[in-house]
């Protein structure tokens, strides 16, 4: 007998969960090789891109947008707020202070994500414009910058607590044209499978398209419909 909630599952589902896995995956190692959980994390990313594709292809199930939201979490808010506090905790001095500051911000990181999924899930799926910095491109460019050689915990905690702000901030992002998602996709493969070829050419490519759009589309990247 199929279990009652795999049996109503897509294909583009079993996509979604993957990522959600991976996102685990990510946070699970995180404290012990952090380069592979940043490499974890974009490689859920291209899982959450790829179950669209998916979706489109062979249709979507009721369930697709709550279980995308749901692994969101995990893989774009947990997962990079463990690697950022994984990183952070062996840089400091262990004092109270540094506690303090190595877990608030990871945390604080989490519960805007989980604000921002939550309200996402409120609105129209398929709009072209989205309020506030998407959750996997914060958590992309978190792991990428660690992949690309920025590895000081008081950078990557500046960058989380900066990205706390944004993904909740009252800014309008347009979502990626299908040619750049796809050149999105292709670094992120990229920097998962070859992280260190060419002093690091791939995550240093991906983290610049992703910082390019972060600070330009809301200005000069509006779609045309």
């Amino acid at each position: 007998m199929q279990p009652r909630f795999l049996g109503q599952l897509g294909l583009a589902d079993a996509v979604t969960v993957t990522n959600a896995a991976l996102g685990f995956a990510a946070a699970a190692v995180a404290a012990a090789d952090p380069t592979l959980a940043a490499r974890l994390v974009l490689l859920a990313a291209i899982a959450d891109g790829l179950d669209g594709v998916v979706a489109r292809a062979r249709g979507g199930t009721p369930v697709g947008d709550h279980l995308d939201s749901l692994a969101d979490v995990a893989s774009f808010g947990v997962a990079p707020a463990v690697l950022v506090h994984a990183v952070a905790r062996v840089g400091t001095d262990g004092s109270p202070a540094a506690t303090a500051v190595t877990v608030g911000v990871p945390a604080m990181f989490v519960a805007m994500a989980v604000v921002r999924l939550g309200f996402y899930m409120l609105e129209d799926r398929h709009a072209e414009e989205t309020e506030g910095v998407q959750t996997t491109l914060a958590a992309t460019i978190l792991a990428v910058a660690y992949l690309a050689g920025i590895t000081d915990p008081a950078v990557l905690l500046a960058v989380a607590a900066v990205f706390t702000y944004l993904m909740v901030a009252p800014v309008t992002y347009p979502e990626l044209y299908a040619r750049d998602a796809l050149v999105l996709g292709g670094l992120q493969a990229l920097a998962v499978l070859f992280p260190e070829v060419g002093g690091r050419v791939f995550p240093r490519s991906l983290l610049l398209f992703a910082v390019g759009y972060l600070v330009l589309a809301p200005f000069i990247y509006w779609r045309d419909g």
